[in-house]
């Protein structure tokens, strides 16, 4: 468990694991996926009230995510076909971000796919 000292203190980093790899890490390092009485929505904050489930901001965790039934299984709902393409079309950013800028991303991206 990652753990970092201030000021004689402990403190406590959240640890999740991302719905695309199953890797765990600290929280910060993901984007939050709710499910919300209004739908399933990506949570940029973290900090919406519902059921949330976390992917890594890397394009290949958003396709394994999306590919079959991860999400819904992580949220305990269906996606809407709206919902769907609004996540896809999150995922294609972050693949736009990568192509820009291919520092972590892409070392994470190859850990994925050596994984599958």
């Amino acid at each position: 468990m990652a753990k970092s000292v201030t000021g004689g203190r402990v403190k406590h980093t959240p640890i999740r694991t991302c719905i695309g790899c199953r890797q765990a890490e600290g929280k910060r390092t993901f984007v939050r996926i709710v499910r919300t009485p209004q739908g399933v929505v990506v949570d940029p904050t973290g900090k919406l009230a519902g059921r949330g489930a976390y992917v890594h901001r890397s394009p290949a965790c958003w396709q394994a995510a999306l590919k079959g039934s991860r999400i819904e299984q992580a949220l305990r709902t269906k996606l809407t076909a709206e919902e769907r393409t609004a996540l896809t079309a999150y995922g294609a950013v972050l693949l736009a971000d990568e192509d820009s800028d291919t520092s972590g991303v892409t070392r994470h991206a190859s850990r994925l796919t050596n994984d599958v």
